[in-house]
């Protein structure tokens, strides 16, 4: 204990302004934008890395239940195609004639590599980045449901902002509805979200549909989010209703980012609009 003492009597300065150094550097991250953009895609790239070693080892345990995902899906992919008469003979000229088709998104598909969900600002890590043309204020998606949108991007991972997170705002309907609000969560329970701001006269039943309403420029419209589960009528002028998710948010593996194709003719279009 006295040579305890003695240490820090002897370095005390020393000490003190390492401490300072370490309160400026804090102050700067959390105050200037530029620099807390630096420190946050070059901890992506560091712990990027770290999390896809990890990942790989836990993808191997898991081979049986992603195959059987991936299997269903498969399935009610050629269902659709077959209920709507539709066949792919050849994907080269499917892709170079898309925009006979007026296709709004393209999908690319990507891996969880980092997934939290007990916090109350909830981040999600990927295996792609700007290398494989992913940019900030994408929608990412699974074939049960709405994940979160893209947040930051390095060159080969990518920071996606879970629908569990406290910051989460996606605009939302009631499916066969025009009637839409906006989707949040409240940091309770990773398997239940909430939409607010919708209408009271909108009619709502337990066991209803929730899906994306398409008003942004980062969802298709239509995506599945949730079901109805209780419906919290008070003396506001609207409902805050529960939703239980689709998505089991503690179990997810492969999901598709997606891009908006006219979202920069949308967005430039609200600005004109605005001014």
């Amino acid at each position: 204990m006295q040579q305890l003492i003695y240490f820090f009597k002897k370095f005390k300065y020393f000490l003190f302004f390492i401490l300072l150094q370490l309160i400026a550097i804090a102050l700067i991250f959390n105050n200037l934008n530029f620099h807390k953009s630096k420190y946050v895609n070059s901890a992506n790239s560091i712990t990027g890395g770290f999390y896809s070693k990890i990942s790989t080892f836990s993808d191997y345990l898991n081979l049986k239940s992603e195959n059987e995902v991936l299997s269903n899906e498969n399935t009610h992919l050629k269902n659709k195609l077959e209920n709507n008469n539709f066949y792919l003979t050849d994907f080269d000229s499917l892709v170079t004639d898309s925009l006979n088709f007026k296709q709004k998104y393209t999908y690319t598909n990507a891996k969880i590599i980092k997934n939290d969900y007990t916090k109350a600002f909830n981040f999600i890590t990927l295996n792609k980045g700007k290398n494989h043309e992913v940019s900030n204020e994408m929608a990412v998606i699974n074939s049960k449901g709405i994940i979160g949108i893209t947040d930051n991007t390095s060159n080969n991972y990518t920071r996606v902002q879970s629908i569990l997170n406290k910051n989460s705002k996606i605009n939302a309907r009631l499916k066969n509805s025009f009637y839409f609000g906006t989707l949040i969560w409240d940091g309770k329970d990773y398997n239940k979200v909430q939409l607010i701001d919708i209408p009271r006269q909108a009619i709502l039943n337990i066991g209803d549909t929730i899906e994306t309403g398409g008003k942004s420029t980062i969802f298709p419209e239509g995506i599945p989010i949730g079901i109805v589960l209780k419906i919290n009528r008070g003396n506001a002028t609207d409902n805050k209703i529960d939703i239980t998710l689709f998505n089991d948010m503690s179990n997810l593996g492969f999901v598709y980012i997606v891009k908006s194709l006219h979202k920069e003719e949308l967005q430039s279009l609200e600005i004109t609009e605005d001014e």
